[in-house]
Order: C-alpha cells, then sequence, then structure tokens
C-alpha cells in the first residue's frame, strides 16, 4: 500500500512539473500524455530494478558511470573536428553519450554476480544477514514441529512467512473439509506461537511471482532473490529446491538424525504391544515411532520385556529394529520366562502371603 502512495505522488509530481514547465507550449494534452508515459516508464523501469539481484544493480549502476566518464573525454576529441552543422555536433556527442552508457551499463549487470558484497562493508553488510533468513513452506507450518525447535533455540534469526503460503493457509482454513479446516487452523497457530518466542521473528513477505503458479516454485524464487534457505518437510519440494540451487533444511531428516542410535548386540526394553506378520514375532514401538519386530515374543504381548538387537534396517520410510527373546531351548531361557510369567501372575492376582493372610480371615 506503502509502494502505491509512493508511485501516486511520482505521477503527480510529473504531471505538476510539466503543467509548470510547458514543454510543449501552450499543448496541455500532449504535455499530459508525456507525463503519463514517461511516468508509466519509470514504473517499469521500477519492476525490471526490483526483479534484479543487488549485486547485478550495482554493477550496472557501476558500469553505466564508466560509461558516462569514457563518453566525457570523447566529447573533447568530437569537438576538435570539423562538422559542417554545429548541430551534427551535438547529435553525435549525444549518441556517443548514450551508447557508452548503454555497453557500460551492459557490461556492469553482467559481470555483478562476481562483486563480493561482503568485503564492501557498511550498507552492504545488510545482503549477509538476509543468508540468516529461513522461508517456511505450508507444509512445515501446518506440521507445527518447527515451533517446538524453535522454542529449544536451535533455529534462529527470521523466519519468512510470504504472502502467498498464509493466502493457501487461508484456503486450507476455510475449506468445507472439517480436516483440512483444522490443518489451516493448526497452521495459522503455529505461526502466532513461533512469533512468541524470543529470539525469533517473523517477517511477513509482500513479495510474489504472478507468472509462476504453483506455491512450491514460488518458494523456490523468492529463496533464490533473498539468499535464504527453505524449511519444508515436503520431499519434493527438497529434492526440486536442491536442483535449482537452493539450500533446504528438512524436519523429517533433522528428526531421523536425532533417532536413538542401536547397535546389534546391544539389549534393550521394549513393550510387546501386537503380533507380528511372521510366525511367533511380537511388535512394539519405540518412543519416537520406529517399530521393533522381536522374535519368539508372540506369548509376551502387553507386557515389557528385554530383547537383544540382532539387526537394523534402514529404510526411506524409515529404521526398522529386529530383535530376539529367548526360546525354550536356549540356556537360562526358562528362568527368564518363569521370571517374566510370575510377574504377569502377581500383577493379576497378587503375591501369594497376601493370599494366606486373606484366607485366615476368613
Amino acid at each position: 500500500m506503502d509502494l502505491w502512495i509512493i508511485r501516486i505522488i511520482l505521477f503527480a509530481a510529473i504531471l505538476i512539473s510539466g503543467f509548470l514547465v510547458r514543454p510543449f507550449g501552450p499543448n496541455l494534452v500532449l504535455t499530459l500524455v508525456f507525463g503519463v508515459v514517461f511516468g508509466l516508464f519509470i514504473l517499469f523501469v521500477e519492476c525490471r530494478i526490483r526483479a534484479l539481484s543487488l549485486k547485478t544493480v550495482l554493477g550496472g549502476a557501476v558500469g553505466a558511470l564508466l560509461g558516462i566518464i569514457g563518453a566525457s573525454l570523447v566529447s573533447p576529441v568530437i569537438g576538435r573536428m570539423n562538422f559542417v552543422h554545429p548541430e551534427i555536433e551535438t547529435f553525435v556527442q549525444i549518441l556517443v553519450l548514450i551508447l557508452m552508457t548503454y555497453l557500460g551499463m551492459l557490461s556492469g549487470t553482467s559481470k555483478g554476480e562476481f562483486i563480493d558484497l561482503a568485503s564492501l562493508g557498511g550498507i552492504f553488510t545488510e545482503n549477509a544477514l538476509r543468508k540468516s533468513c529461513k522461508v517456511l513452506d505450508t507444509s512445515v507450518i501446518i506440521d507445527g514441529r518447527i515451533a517446538d525447535i524453535c522454542e529449544t533455540g536451535f533455529l534462529e534469526g527470521t523466519l519468512v512467512a510470504p504472502h502467498f503460503v498464509l493466502r493457501e493457509l487461508q484456503q486450507i482454513a476455510d475449506s468445507a473439509d472439517s480436516a483440512k479446516r483444522n490443518r489451516g487452523r493448526r497452521g495459522l497457530d503455529v505461526l502466532e506461537k513461533i512469533k512468541s518466542v524470543p529470539g525469533v521473528s517473523v517477517q511477513i513477505v509482500e513479495k510474489d511471482f504472478p507468472e509462476v503458479k504453483e506455491v512450491d516454485l514460488k518458494l523456490i524464487e523468492l529463496a533464490k532473490e533473498m539468499g535464504a534457505k527453505i524449511v519444508t518437510n515436503d520431499f519434493n519440494l527438497n529434492k526440486v529446491s536442491q536442483l535449482r540451487g537452493v539450500e533446504v533444511l528438512n524436519i523429517n531428516e533433522l528428526a531421523n538424525a536425532l533417532k536413538p542410535v542401536v547397535l546389534p548386540g546391544e539389549t534393550m526394553k521394549v513393550f510387546i504391544l501386537k503380533e507380528g506378520k511372521e510366525y511367533n514375532q511380537g511388535v512394539a514401538y519405540l518412543d519416537d515411532g520406529t517399530m521393533v519386530v522381536v522374535d519368539n515374543a508372540r506369548r509376551m504381548i502387553g507386557r515389557t520385556i528385554s530383547t537383544q538387537v540382532t539387526s537394523v534396517l534402514q529404510t526411506t520410510a524409515g529404521k526398522m529394529i529386529f530383535g530376539r527373546f529367548p526360546d525354550d531351548s536356549e540356556p537360562g531361557s526358562r528362568q527368564e520366562r518363569r521370571s517374566y510369567d510370575r510377574g504377569g501372575m502377581s500383577a493379576r492376582f497378587g503375591n501369594g502371603e497376601e493370599e494366606k493372610e486373606r484366607l485366615k480371615e476368613r
């Protein structure tokens, strides 16, 4: 909204200047048309500059300045030439000025990416700070774990929430489907929660890319323009971003990296929840959702046992742990089973001494 106010003021200034100066004499219509065309040209240049990076703009400005300096050095040489008409000399000087300015600007914009802004310091140090920005994806906002990560202090800096992501969240929150509606509202609540975390700031960016239709591609373009990273848990967006040269912070990869490491031969305690697919297998789950398949543990369903890890399988879907519970043929297995059975009987019927006391009372 503020930009449109500035643009309106610019148009008004151009029209008022044309009315006061009268560059075309009493012809006010021609002056009005010229002012409108000139204002639209300035807006077109502004839109093109906003789409360019700071390095490209700086390189073009330096190149144009060098071109103007070169044209000013050539102008005295042109002035020493004997032209038939002075108007031709002025025209040639203007033509050389435009040509050298254009060539300098063209060369500067093409070589601007080689400029190291960090070494210049001053006002350009802000560009280095933008590297710490993280652009949030819709999926990672709805997921909600990003708020917990921010509270732990492992993720700091500026989290960028683009306007088109908020618009997508609003559409999901207004959906007729109750499940989608709850997910959208959850995402909005997560953003409010992140705003209250100290050390983390949420910035709403109005930048949009009308020529790009998909939200994922808009995220990539915004991250490239800002020099930021994308925070997501979308597998496809992760791959496309890496192909486009944009760094990605994947929440799912972080969760997999934080899973406890279990090596074959170690002993762990698990709660057998259900029967496995194979014969005499029991299935348990760790706190992080990792499945543990235990051989010879079918009859131990509903109990906590100690199992020895035999192997660990890492797949794209997650991690699976395989263990073994001693059977009757192994040494010491009968005594171990009796201890589990005795514990189960005690839990169901109580201690034998307590039963004797009840009989005496009778």
